[in-house]
């Protein structure tokens, strides 16, 4: 994989999973499902993609960003003909950030005749969906999973970049960049994308001659109160203090620091993308906070501009890291199915066959990345950027 530019770049960005599930033939119609856009009731035949991920409960945020973009790009490309001028229907299923949901929205979507899958939106759903979609032999592409497991089969790849890579990357720039020495670190031990960033953290940082002096677990259970991690970082002496886990999260313990009068860097990643939309949070209190993320809303980029205007008109809300991941995977999933070739009368597992092979051969410029390709492995590999908050925005600090 490429490694990440080191460069800061003005954004607003937002982060998780996709995957490409097996199911019947693209010509089954099915009653029963919702969310679905498309046009399979004309009796012409469609491919059929599956989307799943939260959007009701307390990752609904990500869930519809997913489905939004996944929305946008499924009516641009319907718009020009769809691939190989076939429609594309879409069908997104509620998971609720819960994995056995998940499986059954995974269900679901199979006996629609779903051909593709984009999704699961968040890690531990799409570890369980993961090996459903293994065993089936069905093709899965994640925007937002970032777990390593999530694209532990062949049939598996990612949009967004994984949580060990985030870890490692984090721990260069902060090292390359001379940013601190000493280094706490906060992290949510009941999440694995939290977790699977700070161990792969914590081992860079040793080559890197970084010292964590103080590394403070919080749960699902305790994320609400986190004064006794800020108080050992601040003892410890830590210059710097990292966060990887989500913004809604973040915003307290800045909130927290701030009333406490410790102010050392805060440093994160992709999921801090959206912190200055939290309802009632002080934007001065992320003042400096730098994080990683692949996407820049507040590009000049044509192709950006385009899509963030688009997106706010659709949707009456600017686009977030997580939107642009799903944006980008169904334009990863037209090219692939176009340089596979494949046609719509044919079986989910024939599909997957086809486009394993056609997902290392394709590059597409997508809001995430220019030039952006897969690995056999199922990673991606493009271009992040860091981004740094001042002044109430996210400003570009080269």
């Amino acid at each position: 994989m490429k490694q990440w530019k080191k460069v800061m770049s003005a954004a607003m960005v937002t982060a998780m999973t996709v995957g490409m599930l097996a199911g019947c033939g693209g010509n089954d119609k099915n009653e029963g499902s919702s969310g679905s856009s498309g046009n399979s009731e004309s009796g012409e035949a469609v491919f059929k993609i599956g989307s799943i991920g939260p959007v009701t409960g307390g990752a609904a945020i990500y869930g519809e960003a997913v489905k939004n973009g996944a929305e946008l790009a499924v009516k641009e490309i319907n718009e020009a003909g769809g691939i190989n001028g076939v429609q594309i229907e879409l069908n997104f299923q509620d998971d609720e950030n819960d994995p056995e949901k998940a499986v059954n929205a995974y269900n679901t979507l199979k006996d629609w005749g779903m051909q593709a899958l984009l999704g699961t939106v968040t890690s531990a759903p799409c570890v369980a969906v993961g090996s459903e979609a293994m065993n089936d032999n069905m093709f899965l592409l994640t925007p937002s999973g970032t777990a390593v497991e999530c694209v532990q089969g062949e049939n598996a790849f990612r949009v967004c970049f994984s949580d060990p890579m985030q870890g490692v990357e984090s721990a260069k720039y902060i090292s390359d960049n001379k940013l601190a020495s000493k280094v706490a670190v906060i992290y949510d031990s009941s999440d694995v994308y939290s977790t699977g960033i700070y161990n792969s953290f914590a081992a860079e940082a040793k080559n890197t001659g970084i010292e964590i002096v103080a590394a403070e677990a919080f749960t699902a259970e305790s994320k609400t109160d986190f004064s006794v991690q800020l108080q050992k970082a601040k003892d410890a002496g830590a210059e710097l203090v990292f966060l990887p886990f989500y913004y809604s999260e973040a915003a307290l313990v800045l909130q927290q620091a701030a009333g406490m009068n410790y102010a050392p860097i805060f440093f994160g990643c992709d999921g801090m993308d959206g912190i200055l939309g939290v309802e009632g949070f002080k934007a001065e209190n992320a003042q400096d906070l730098m994080f990683l993320s692949p996407f820049t809303p507040t590009s000049d980029d044509e192709t950006i501009v385009k899509f963030v205007t688009d997106f706010e008109a659709a949707y009456s809300g600017t686009p977030n890291q997580f939107a642009a991941d799903a944006y980008d995977g169904i334009y990863a999933i037209k090219a692939a199915m176009e340089k596979a070739e494949v046609t719509p009368d044919m079986s989910a597992s024939d599909i997957c066959e086809a486009m394993k092979t056609a997902m290392t051969e394709i590059t597409i410029d997508g809001v995430t990345a220019k030039g952006l390709t897969w690995e056999a492995s199922g990673e991606p590999s493009k271009e992040p950027m860091v981004v740094k908050i001042a002044d109430g925005d996210y400003a570009v600090v080269e």
